[in-house]
Parts: C-alpha cells; structure tokens; sequence
C-alpha cells in the first residue's frame, strides 16, 4: 500500500530580518476575453484589485507595489492608492505590444524589472482576490529562508484523485490496486496565487519559476481564481461568508514525499 506523503511543513511567524527590497508584480489589462473588466469589477462591495492590493500592502513585508496596467480606471485605482500610501504604490503604463490578451507573462514580468530595483520578486494577480495578508509574507519569508539552495517559489494546490491521460492512461495510480484516494500521492497544480523569484532567477531561468523551485501548498478557499463569471459568484460568497479566514496557513510541500520513480512505479499495472 502506497504511503501517504508525511506531515508539510507549517510556515508561520515572523519575515526574518534579512535585507533586500522586495517590490510586488501586479500586471492588470484592460481587456478580458471571457469576463470582461473583470480586474476592477466590484467583488463584494470592493474592486477586484483592491482586494489584492490591499493584501499586499497589509502584509508588512512589501517595500513597493508596482502596478503595470494600460487601463484607464485600474490607473485611477492605483494613483488613488499612490496618493494615500506615498511611494509603497506605483503605476506605470504598459506598452501596447504588451496589451494583447496572448501576450506571454514573462514579456511583461521582462518589461515591469526595467522599471524596479527589486531584490525580491512578488507576482500575483488582481484575479486572485482571497489571498491574505499572511500568506505574502509567510511566502516571502519562506523563500529568503531557502536561498541559494532554491532559486523560486510558488503557489499550489493540492489534488488527491485518480488521474488519467485522454488516452485513458493512469497517471498517478495503479488501477489494479485501487486505493483509497486519501491514500494517493498528491498531485499539485500551478494556481497562479503568487510567485516569488529574484530578478536574476527570472533572468537565469527565462521564467519567473527557476531550475530549482519551492512549492508552497495554498487552501483551495485563497486560491480562487477570477477565471469565469461563476468564479465571481464563488469568491463573493466566499468573501461575504468569511470563510477564507478559516482557511488552512500555508504550508511548504516536502518535495522528498515522493520522487518521478515513484510515480512511475505506480502506474505499472
């Protein structure tokens, strides 16, 4: 019987006192294809964005927040905030060949470092707006505890089920055993909550995920993503419920659990 991965490590407590200006990545378009508007779309009596600027700003370990946009009222939201927190928010403007709704993240992530002298990276989305306060620094504080012997991190989310190629092709399990799904091994998705690297990783790498990353594994409540219009109905409830303030702390994923051997040896049928 396939051993259920050991205990994760907790991250909570203090940023340690380490030096380094850490500025957050918050690119904001004006179009979206499938939800339109929806990084300022009021989410429970406030913009979409504001939730997740202000979980920044809250999080006491962000000397900057830089917000890279070519919207008119996403600019007006953040020199609102400029005006009211001095220089801990800045907006600046994205080029036109950066605007178009299949333009690669990295090209902007390349674009917005010219603009900072960042130490530490801190990217996130206004499209996820449950991320807390306590989740950004215990990040942060999780990658600065892990350099140089890891180079990144980011957010996932945990899935124990039984998955399958089109093909039909197990991925994560032997059919002929059919154990029970607590009893999987994890799979972990890419939530695209939040990534922390430094600019020389991103330059290293040609990605904000380096050649040797952390992950961290996020509640499936503070990892809701504005991806459609029922996505909306979700996170409001959510928000209006207070749910998320009982979500589990963020844990970093003991990346000795199990190895690629592993998982090979499990789809042998």
């Amino acid at each position: 019987m396939t051993p259920s991965p050991p205990p994760q490590e907790p991250m909570q407590g203090a940023l340690n006192a380490e030096t380094g200006r850490v500025v957050a990545l918050l690119p904001m378009r004006h179009g979206s294809e499938r939800v339109p508007g929806k990084n300022h779309r009021v989410l429970a009596g406030k913009r979409a964005c504001c939730w997740v600027i202000d979980a920044l700003l809250e999080s006491g370990v962000i000397d900057e927040v830089l917000i890279d946009t070519d919207s008119a009222p996403i600019r007006e939201i953040g020199e609102l905030y400029a005006g009211q927190g001095g220089t801990r928010v800045r907006v600046i403007e994205r080029p036109a060949h950066l605007a178009g709704g299949h333009v690669s993240m990295n090209d902007v992530i390349r674009h917005d470092l010219a603009q900072t002298d960042a130490d530490i990276v801190v990217q996130t989305h206004a499209t996820n707006p449950m991320l807390r306060p306590e989740t950004v620094a215990a990040c942060v504080r999780a990658y600065r505890e892990r350099v140089p012997s890891h180079d990144s991190l980011f957010t996932v989310t945990r899935h124990q089920a039984r998955f399958y190629t089109p093909a039909g092709a197990p991925l994560n399990h032997n059919p002929r055993e059919l154990l029970r799904t607590q009893d999987l091994r994890p799979m972990y998705e890419e939530n695209s909550c939040l990534y922390v690297f430094s600019p020389a990783s991103f330059e290293e790498a040609g990605a904000r995920i380096g050649r040797r990353p952390v992950m961290v594994e996020l509640d499936p409540i503070e990892a809701v993503d504005l991806d459609e219009e029922r996505d909306f109905a979700l996170a409001e409830a959510i928000a209006q419920s207070g749910l998320v303030h009982d979500a589990s702390p963020a844990r970093v994923v003991d990346e000795s659990a199990w190895s690629d051997t592993d998982l090979r040896e499990e789809r042998v049928a």
